[in-house]
């Protein structure tokens, strides 16, 4: 498989630049991977595929309103500092991505909330990455909360609101972490989770902090030569526990998202069930690719040439996630984080 292979064309009217509301009740695309066919419900109807015995894995990490826009030392030129993870608490280091990259040199100081915080930058990483220190001891996601603004991707076109901390937010989050939400999981709601339970539906709770790779396009034509970005994830003894019941069952194990799929691959058995773990991962899943634990995954319609795209093709077939995405465009689904879902079963 080659990068090109996963290009489309959507028009930008296509891009949701906000959520369904309420979000149970955003368009839901039925793709049979067996055979192609293809059923147009809306995301409350769900339910309608699940079935006593199959578990529900979903993403617990939390995103954090990771977007600080501060000022440079002396020119107080506007620069954008996008946190992407907590290097040590201790020394307050972390690893950011500066906006312009031009304007940010090592040994510069950006100062936020009105001069009370500063970062200086000690290194380069990337282009426009940077491993800052900040003048703060202790937990810095308090001040992050109060100043900070949620981390929206920028093909939405427009800038975070107060709504967007609820709205860019699953209910499932409970840890901070991410820079960009599990946007699979944003669909779920209370009543609908409730639902499933009294189905008899397992609901198993994982963890993966979804990190720079969602930013970082796919720049070469050979696949095999992508690097993907380590993502911090954790399996829990009582989630793998629950999970491995389903697969002795013959139950289905349902994925919500890439970032469930990663972790869950990342923590195979030779016996094909799930062990409890932690670590990082960086596993770029791309077709052809033989899936160990997940039995159906719920997804958004994804951007061209992008890593989640590529995953869902290898899940359910090139050919096929293609056919759905063209039948999504004419039919009226909104497309990206924001947008629309589609269960491959």
């Amino acid at each position: 498989m080659k990068l090109s292979d996963f290009r489309y064309t959507a028009p930008k009217s296509a891009t949701a630049k906000f959520p369904a509301n309420p979000r149970d009740e955003a368009q839901l695309l039925i793709l049979d991977r067996a055979t192609g066919e293809m059923e147009d419900r809306v995301f409350t109807d769900i339910s309608d595929f699940f079935q006593k015995g199959d578990c529900l894995v979903v993403n617990e990490s939390r995103v954090f309103p990771a977007r600080l826009i501060g000022k440079k030392e002396k020119t107080n030129a506007q620069i954008e500092v996008m946190l992407l993870r907590e290097l040590s608490q201790k020394d307050a280091l972390w690893d950011v991505i500066v906006d312009p990259a031009r304007k940010v040199r090592i040994g510069n100081k950006i100062y936020f909330d009105d001069g009370k915080l500063y970062c200086e930058v000690i290194d380069n990483t990337t282009s426009r990455g940077r491993t800052v220190r900040f003048n703060h001891t202790g937990d810095l996601f308090k001040t992050i909360e109060r100043i900070g603004l949620m981390p929206l991707p920028p093909y939405i076109g427009r800038e975070a609101t107060d709504d967007d901390r609820e709205f860019y937010q699953t209910i499932f989050a409970k840890t901070n972490g991410s820079v960009a939400a599990p946007t699979a999981g944003l669909h779920f709601s209370k009543k609908l989770l409730t639902k499933l339970e009294k189905k008899g539906v397992k609901i198993a709770r994982v963890l993966l902090h979804i990190n720079r790779s969602t930013f970082d396009p796919v720049e070469v034509e050979d696949l095999t030569k992508h690097k993907m970005h380590s993502e911090y994830f954790e399996i829990g003894s009582a989630a793998a526990e629950v999970i491995n019941k389903t697969i002795k069952s013959k139950g289905n194990v349902v994925a919500v998202g890439a970032s469930v799929v990663r972790a869950l691959e990342s923590s195979v058995l030779t016996a094909g069930t799930v062990k409890p773990n932690r670590g990082w991962t960086d596993k770029f899943i791309y077709p052809p690719y033989d899936f160990k634990i997940v039995d159906r995954l719920i997804t958004n319609f994804h951007r061209p040439e992008s890593t989640v795209l590529m995953m869902t093709c290898a899940f359910a077939g090139r050919e096929k996630v293609m056919k759905a995405y063209k039948h999504a465009l004419k039919h009226g689904y909104r497309f990206y984080s924001y947008g629309d879902a589609m269960l491959i079963k």
